[in-house]
Parts: structure tokens; sequence; C-alpha cells
């Protein structure tokens, strides 16, 4: 553990006094404790970020993603850190535990719920936009990434170094990897090698007494918990060591939509047979959207079968033409090319853009949206999915999107009980379902409404006992911590078992050894619990 003698120092100082601050000043004397404890006060202030700083909206607004959280209602940090060096977080934690101050964790932004940046008590903000450096080794196949890169920049850096090694995380360039892989982190190479948190051999991470700590030095139960148990609720995770996969050099890809009247529902229905069987090369997706009819007027519903392979179109043709003929995929659908050009065609980048776009942190457009998922563990019948069609035909439907992702293949291989991540053998496909929100409250509501409704319609259809949900698409409709004072495992439990399942009970142990007060916390971080409360259910 690496904490400097002058910190430990601070730590005792801060731990032991008795502070008498009003709400209006805590931010002062936080921010007070910052310089005045920092190893250089000038290099500090350079990235501290009040209300009275002219950056400081800037900075706030850059890395929000759901604009359902960037209104004047919506709670402000009363600081925001962009932290250069690890001894900035460090001081920052010791003085926001010595002044009450709840933290928030951001690494890219795109937390669905906003945890990453909005809380209703006071709060400031951890962004970790500044670091984001990317070390590949290609002889030892590993990488060094730290938290605030995103996923754009990792694939970026690797390509840099080989066109053969790659990284099994999620489609979305701009995330951040440090909430990304805390929470698991799926993506189009998952069936051949597992989730992003799979793939972690070594990590660094702040701990709630400043502590810089490795793999050996945190133990291998904190090690598990931070790979899948979610963010912001452990510790301060500044850095990944991840083990790259070997691809292809050429891999290929294809794009094929149809709609209703081009049999739509019945090859959805077929592909529940043999998306999670067939070669772990191949992963076949599934996104569904709501499109004007040939017939004018009318409304219909589209499937699109959105692929990645890892090998030439000659390959692939005969895989597909013994397992889903139906599709009728034909050479011309496809399109050989480089792992990392295959990350922008599946983004939904036009051809020909330039791979610097993947260094690009601004997303594109912001849009304000819910979301919500479920795991799908046998075929839904075509009369279920006619039930979606009908939602889909409905004045909100116009905003949803719907994505399927296939399991199988590697993600049935690892147990249960190997990450926190729980939702393994057994699952045929998760199935996301998400609508943009229409400006104003009221219509605002009624669209996320309607992501409540189709949940309902769904639960005879999706994972039960528990009603399986995933802890990166976070969802407080599925329950929620107490703001203030301590959250009982039971109440904590509605939440955590849909998302970690009996991985759960050892989040809460591993919680509440390495956090016992709690400082690590938000709506659904993992609880601290005595073993007294947790018997008692208190």
């Amino acid at each position: 553990m690496e904490i400097p003698s002058s910190l430990l120092s601070l730590s005792l100082v801060l731990l032991f006094s008795f502070v008498l601050a009003t709400s209006a000043d805590v931010h002062e004397n936080f921010v007070q404790c910052l310089t005045s404890h920092s190893q250089n006060a000038t290099s500090i202030s350079q990235i501290i970020y009040t209300p009275n700083n002219s950056s400081y909206t800037s900075v706030l607004d850059f890395s929000i993603r759901n604009l359902r959280f960037l209104t004047p209602e919506t709670p402000k940090p009363l600081v925001i850190i962009t932290p250069s060096h690890e001894s900035h977080i460090q001081v920052a934690i010791i003085c926001a535990r010595n002044y009450g101050l709840q933290i928030r964790i951001r690494s890219g932004g795109h937390d669905h719920e906003g945890l990453s940046y909005v809380s209703h008590v006071p709060f400031f903000i951890l962004d970790l936009i500044n670091l984001r450096s990317v070390s590949v080794d290609v002889e030892s196949s590993t990488a060094w990434v730290q938290a605030g890169a995103t996923n754009g920049e990792l694939y970026y850096s690797i390509a840099e170094k080989s066109k053969t090694l790659a990284f099994p995380a999620g489609t979305c360039p701009t995330v951040g990897v440090g909430g990304h892989i805390s929470g698991g982190g799926y993506g189009m190479i998952l069936r051949k090698f597992g989730l992003a948190a799979d793939n972690v051999i070594d990590a660094r991470i702040i701990d709630v007494n400043g502590g810089i700590l490795d793999r050996e030095s945190m133990g291998e139960d904190l090690f598990w918990a931070i790979r899948g148990g979610a963010g912001g609720s452990f510790g301060v995770v500044i850095a990944w060591k991840i083990k790259l996969v070997p691809v292809p050099s050429i891999v290929t890809v294809f794009k094929v939509s149809r709609t209703l009247e081009q049999n739509a529902t019945m090859l959805l229905h077929r592909w529940q047979y043999i998306a999670d069987k067939i070669d772990n090369d191949l992963v076949i997706a599934t996104d569904i959207t709501r499109v004007n009819s040939s017939e004018e007027g009318n409304k219909t519903v589209q499937v699109s079968f959105i692929s990645l392979f890892l090998g030439r179109v000659d390959e692939l043709l005969p895989l597909m033409q013994k397992n889903f003929p139906e599709l009728g995929l034909v050479k011309e659908d496809c399109r050989e090319m480089s792992w990392i050009e295959s990350t922008l065609y599946i983004a939904g980048f036009s051809s020909g853009t330039s791979l610097d776009v993947l260094l690009d942190r601004t997303p594109d457009p912001r849009i304000s949206f819910k979301v919500k998922l479920d795991y799908v563990k046998e075929p839904i019948s075509k009369i279920g999915l006619e039930g979606i069609w009908k939602m889909l035909k409905e004045e909100e439907g116009a905003a949803a999107r719907i994505i399927t992702i296939p399991y199988g293949g590697k993600m049935s291989e690892i147990p249960e009980s190997e990450t926190p991540f729980p939702h393994r053998a057994g699952n045929i496909y998760h199935i996301a379902y998400a609508v943009n929100l229409e400006e104003g409250v009221e219509l605002s509501n009624r669209y996320i409404d309607w992501t409540r409704r189709l949940y309902s319609y769904l639960a005879p259809y999706v994972s039960k006992s528990p009603r399986e949900a995933y802890a990166n698409y976070r969802d407080l409709d599925l329950g929620q911590n107490n703001d203030k004072g301590n959250t009982s495992y039971a109440q904590a439990s509605i939440w955590g078992v849909k998302y970690f399942k009996n991985n759960f009970k050892r989040l809460v142990h591993v919680k509440t050894m390495v956090d016992p007060s709690n400082f690590f916390r938000h709506e659904q971080s993992i609880p601290a619990v005595s073993p007294w409360g947790k018997k008692r259910g208190n």
C-alpha cells in the first residue's frame, strides 16, 4: 500500500478533528483542505472547479451523456475535481471524509441514471478525464489503461501497435473504461472472449484511507469485487491491466434489415434458437425499431441483424447457410475489414470515417433517454414478439429502440461466481430497450412510463426469481439505497440480487471489510452491513 507520510499525518489530523461548518461554507473548507494539504498547491488549484469558476459549467456538462440529468433542477456538485495525478485523488478522499461530502466518480459519464455526476446530498465530482493514458505491450499482449480513457481511445491505442490484437469491450467509443469494466462490459466478441472484466489481470485502486493498492496488496476478494461489482462502491479504480486477445487481420461484418412484411417476426423467432449456439467466432445482434411502411401512412417494425465474424466472408457464408439459411445472407451483404475498422462499423459510422473519430470524446448526439434490460432464457414465442410490435406501434414507440445481444460460447463457460457478473450459462441473449424522451416533464414521464409498461409486458418471457438485470444498465426503478443513513441488507437486496444474484452476498462482505463506514456510496452502491444488521435485516 502506497500512502505518503504526509498523507498519513493529514489523515490522522482530519479524522480526529471536529469541524463545525454550515452547508454554505462546506465547499470552501473542502477546497481549502485540498489546496493546503496538496504537495503542490498551484497544481491542484488548476484542477478544482467551483460554481464561481467560469469553466465550472462547461466541465460539468461535457461528460453528461443523458440530457435527462442536464436541467436547471438537477442537483449540482459543490466542487468538481479533474485530477491529473493519483495524489490529487488521495487528498480528495481524505478531505471529503472529513467534511461529509459524498463522492461521485466519473470516467465517461454514461451512467444511465446519472449516478456518476448527480446526488441529492452535498457532493463533489471526481472527474477522471485527465487520467486516460494507455500503454500497450504487444510482446505480452497486455495493456495498462487509466480509468478516464474511453473505449475508443483504448481501441485506437491498441491498433497503433497491432492489427491482430483487440479487447472485448463495448461498441460505444465514448464510454469510459473505468465504469465500463467495473460493471462487466460486453461487446461484439463476447462469445469468443467473454466480457471486458473477464480479461482484467491487475488493477490500481485508491481505497477509503487514501492508499494505492494493486492486485497483490488489495487481495483477491477486492480484486474479484471490482471486476463486475459496478463502480462507486469500493474505491476509485485508477487503472486496469488488461489481457489483449488475438483477432485475425481480416474480419467480416454485415447488416441485413427486414420489416414485418419481409418476415421479420419469423426471422427473429428463428434467430433465438441459433444465436447462442453458432460458432463462437460469430455474433449476430439485432437492432429493432419502428419505421414507415411501404404502405403510405402505415407504420411497421424493422429488425436489423448486425454481425461481426472473426474470419473471412468465404468462411462466414457456409456457417450462415448451415445455421441461419432463413436470413438469406449473400456475399454482397458482407464487408471485410480490419478489427479496428469494425469498431467504427458496429458503432454506426459511415464508410471511410477516419479512425481518429475514436479519440473524440464528444457524444453524437446527446439525448434524453431511459433504458431497461432483461435476460432471455427461453425463446419468446411469435405471439410474444407480436405483442412487442404492438407496443412499438404506439405513439411512444416511434422514439424507442430495442437491442438484443446473444450469449453462449465463452459466456457459458465462465462460472457465475468467477466475477460478480453472474449472467452466464442459461442465457440465450439480453434484450435492452430504450426510449428517447420528449421535452417537458409530462411528456418525458409518459415516455418513461412506456418503458415500464414494456417491462411489465415482458415479465412472462424473461428471467424470473430473480428477474435479472445488468449493473451497467443502471435502473433505479429496481430499488435504491437510502439517501442518508444506513441501508439494510434486505432493502439493498431488492435491486442487488437482480444485478448480481448470489454474488451479492459476497459483494456486501467485501464492501463491509474494505469500506465499513460506507464512504463510497450512491443510490445503488453495495452497502456496508454489520453481521448483526444483516441477520436482523436492519
